[in-house]
């Protein structure tokens, strides 16, 4: 496989590594409910081994992916700010898997919920992780090499829709711990935004692979 192509292939890898594993994980995990809890508390807790390094793989990955995009998309904007982006979020997933968030919403079951400077961190590292899945497709988005209107117009309701979703997640977070809203849905919503970023971004990996396959030397 050439070196490009491999490049490429790791969005791919990224994008369907990551939130299956998150997914599975929550679905088999005692003690933690995919609608309630957030995806990074997956990071504590039994198996919490496995989510610290599905983010750091899954970071990794992001980082290949965007040498990737640098190598094929035409000198601009969105050639240098993309790889940016990416770089960013692929940072902020090795940071929130290396440093793990704080317990809440009772789970991990029977610790207490406390703040502690490492969970502001990691809690620092998943905004610029929401940043970057939301700002890399609007940033495609508004290229003149964007390609066609279906493929611009998906890459803008991408975005929009992680910034929703994760802000809808934060909110019912905060409706959830001052027990006005219980057992609120943050989980779901930060998942969804989760799967809507890594989504488009196998979608883009696989249209940029074959755009650059031709190419390719």
């Amino acid at each position: 496989m050439r070196p490009t192509t491999t490049l490429l292939v790791c969005g791919i890898a990224a994008g369907i590594l990551v939130p299956a594993l998150l997914l599975i994980d929550g679905a088999t995990r005692r003690g933690y409910s995919l609608w309630h809890h957030g995806a990074s508390q997956l990071g504590t807790g039994e198996r919490g081994w496995l989510q610290t390094a599905n983010f750091v793989i899954g970071g990794l990955l992001l980082l290949a992916f965007a040498a990737g995009i640098r190598r094929v998309l035409p000198p601009g904007r969105a050639a240098v700010w993309a790889p940016v982006l990416l770089v960013a979020g692929g940072l902020a997933m090795v940071v929130a898997g290396i440093v793990p968030t704080d317990p809440a919403l009772g789970y991990p079951p029977g610790r207490p919920e406390v703040v502690t400077t490492a969970g502001r961190a990691h809690g620092l590292a998943g905004l610029v992780l929401f940043a970057a899945l939301a700002a890399t497709p609007l940033t495609l988005a508004r290229s003149p090499h964007a390609g066609s209107r279906g493929w611009a117009r998906y890459s803008r309701w991408s975005g929009a829709l992680v910034i929703a979703f994760a802000i809808a997640a934060g909110l019912a977070f905060r409706l959830d711990v001052q027990g006005v809203l219980r057992p609120a849905p943050a989980g779901l919503l930060e998942h969804a935004a989760l799967l809507v970023g890594f989504a488009w971004i196998i979608a883009a990996a696989a249209r940029l692979r074959r755009r650059s396959a031709p190419t390719e030397v």
